[in-house]
């Protein structure tokens, strides 16, 4: 078990986190959330040792082993099934079937495994790198973006292996889908806070979302107490007959938690601008053939015609030319033969993370944003600018300046800029947090026009796709269907081979024992008596009838009334108590006066005992008061908060 303890760390004067705590219990697989920017990378190189905490420290046990997945990858043999078989235990050296099985799960094929791994794309080494973590005998594996750079199946099959992993795993993606299904707790970092939840993202978002709309009602609630009893303090001040409620009501206000109005966060936010279209194909391919290398054709009368309205999702392993078709779609490249035709009212805007690179350096955001669009208002092109999260002098940055996931942020901009009705986009959730991927989803799902897409995001392809093109098995073909009816009527040709595969194998050895999860070593069994911590509370929300709602409001009702009538009566009554008593003190004063002035002796005594018992019994009244008074507030507000509650699910 991993505990962090007390951790803090800023950036100059910016504050990632501050005094965050949690545990990593046995057994558990976590994932990661929070805006890009608010420190989950960082948090992730403190656990590994890369880097260190302002204050704080992270607990490990002794011979504990963390396997951090770096993004830089360096290599150390000549090939690249050594580099990946470099990663198994000493003792598992000889396993080079595990060592095959990673790799090819991980978009390798067998001609692969004799390359030089310095020869490989930049995907492809993150890919060995990653395949070289996930055979070595970890016991917490750090997972930052393992599917940058990984394609559908290898994503699926990544999904797979970590579902099985029988360490403890902490992982970031932009994913959400992928997320929901590997992780069994959520750890969220969130105004330099950190929670955690066991359950999904939607839980965690929920629970949050509801917690913070409690904090503000509260927050505004105890500000009108607050005023309510300054008002009563300034009233009654000078009045020495209520001196001891007024007394009360500022100690009260004292105790009082002072809370802060919640920062606003801005998230990002996408609307395209539309142009009219009365066509009824946006696009039109017809027996289309393109190849970079004669002979090798990636795609080979291919023929496709593209509705208004469609959402049509590319879907298929990497290098197969999903991006090229899009370049075609887009008339970057052209056909060698068949053809592409649309109308010439069809205004297309193409996103493809590579063009981040060709925009003007010299430009500032405001400028190029604007570029695209000379006849929007200066006004527009600045409110664009700050829904992607450039605002005030963030967007008079220049170009130049701007890191690669900014830059890609600037060409979404270029084509919110312009008035279109078909998108053809390629990936464009990378560099994109949970928020801005579901903000993007929206603005997609509501675009009153075509969208081509290709992703890797199942969550876009289960949301989003009405068709598919399919690139599978060195072909392209058109499912029409969603994703959900392509998985079940066809599936993915790996998936199916595994299947067979497992399939043969448990015919032809009926009596064997399970073997391990593919590609892990043997481990011995946990601790099966550790305790991992139940899920905290958590509020639900159920779908009620009008009539359901009335009578569970008007049970709150009669319930409020019950508790708090007889705390209302207490606090009259002590109150008259305190006025009598007090009273009693100022009459018992002025006679001591009295017979101190015509010499009574005895009599002064006899008043002074009356006058001492008197000022105790204020003095616990008082605190009698003061306890039944907070009490009352407390009970009163939270049925108040109850109240509001439902009255939020009967609007």
């Amino acid at each position: 078990m991993i505990s962090v303890e007390e951790l803090s760390k800023s950036f100059a004067r910016q504050v990632l986190f501050e005094k965050i705590s949690f545990k990593i219990n046995p057994g558990e697989r976590v994932g990661l959330v929070g805006k890009n920017g608010h420190g989950k990378s960082t948090l992730f190189r403190i656990i590994a040792g890369l880097e260190e905490p302002d204050e704080g420290r992270v607990v490990i046990p002794r011979n504990y082993r963390i396997g951090y997945l770096e993004q830089e990858p360096y290599f150390r043999k000549s090939t690249v099934l050594e580099e990946a078989g470099s990663g198994l235990p000493a003792c598992d050296s000889d396993q080079l079937w595990r060592v095959e099985k990673v790799l090819v799960g991980l978009g390798f094929s067998p001609e692969d495994f004799q390359k030089n791994p310095r020869q490989l794309s930049g995907g492809y080494q993150v890919r060995l790198n990653l395949a070289r973590l996930l055979l070595a005998d970890y016991d917490l594996l750090l997972l930052d973006e393992p599917n940058n750079y990984l394609d559908i199946t290898s994503i699926r099959w990544l999904e797979k292996f970590l579902l099985s992993w029988r360490g403890e795993l902490m992982f970031i993606t932009h994913d959400r889908s992928f997320m929901d299904r590997v992780a069994t707790h959520i750890l969220g970092l969130h105004r330099r806070k950190i929670r955690k939840i066991e359950g999904d993202t939607e839980k965690y978002y929920n629970q949050l979302a509801l917690e913070e709309e409690v904090y503000e009602k509260t927050r505004i609630n105890d500000e009108r107490k607050r005023r309510e009893l300054e008002v009563f303090i300034n009233r009654f001040r000078a009045k020495a007959r209520l001196a001891g409620l007024v007394q009360s009501r500022l100690k009260y206000i004292e105790k009082m938690e002072k809370r802060e109005k919640l920062e606003k966060i801005k998230n990002m936010e996408f609307s395209f601008l539309e142009k009219k279209f009365h066509h009824r194909y946006a696009l039109s391919l017809d027996n289309v053939s393109f190849a970079y290398t004669p002979g090798k054709p990636l795609i080979n009368n291919f023929s496709i015609h593209i509705g208004a309205r469609d959402r049509v999702m590319v879907i298929g392993p990497n290098g197969r030319g999903k991006t090229t078709l899009l370049k075609l779609m887009a008339g970057l490249l052209k056909p060698q033969s068949g053809e592409i035709t649309f109308p010439k009212s069809v205004s297309a805007g193409y996103y493809e993370q590579s063009f981040a690179e060709d925009l003007n350096s010299a430009n500032t955001v405001l400028e190029e944003i604007g570029s695209a669009n000379s006849q929007l208002e200066p006004a527009r092109v600045r409110q664009i600018a700050g829904t992607l999260l450039f605002e005030g002098d963030e967007a008079l940055k220049p170009i130049r300046v701007l890191s690669g996931g900014e830059k890609s942020r600037v060409l979404l901009g270029k084509i919110l800029a312009t008035p279109v009705n078909l998108l053809l986009l390629d990936e464009p959730t990378n560099h994109l947090d949970l928020e801005s991927c579901d903000a993007l989803l929206a603005a997609l799902d509501n675009f009153d026009g075509a969208v081509v897409m290709v992703t890797h995001n199942e969550m876009f392809l289960r949301a989003l796709a009405e068709r598919l093109i399919v690139f599978q098995e060195n072909k392209i073909t058109v499912f029409e269907g969603d994703y959900e009816s392509f998985l079940k009527k066809v599936g993915w040709s790996e998936e199916r081979d595994e299947r067979k595969e497992a399939e043969e194998k448990k015919s032809s050895q009926p009596s064997s024992s399970p073997e391990p999860p593919v590609g892990q070593p043997e481990r011995p069994e946990r601790n099966k008596n550790a305790v991992v911590p139940s899920s905290p509370d958590e509020s639900f929300r159920f779908k009620l009838s009008p009539r359901e709602l009335r009578k569970l409001r008007s049970e709150v009702i009669i319930e409020k009334s019950r508790v708090l009538k007889p705390l209302e009566e207490r606090v009259l009554r002590l109150e008259s108590q305190i006025e009598e008593i007090e009273q009693r003190v100022n009459r018992l004063t002025q006679e001591i006066i009295a017979a101190s002035v015509d010499g009574r002796g005895q009599e002064v005594v006899r008043l002074s005992r009356e006058l001492d018992a008197s000022r105790k019994n204020l003095d616990s009244l008082y605190e009698e008061y003061t306890q039944v008074y907070q009490e009352y507030e407390e009970k009163s507000q939270s049925f108040e908060l109850r109240l509001q509650e439902i009255d939020k699910l009967s609007s």
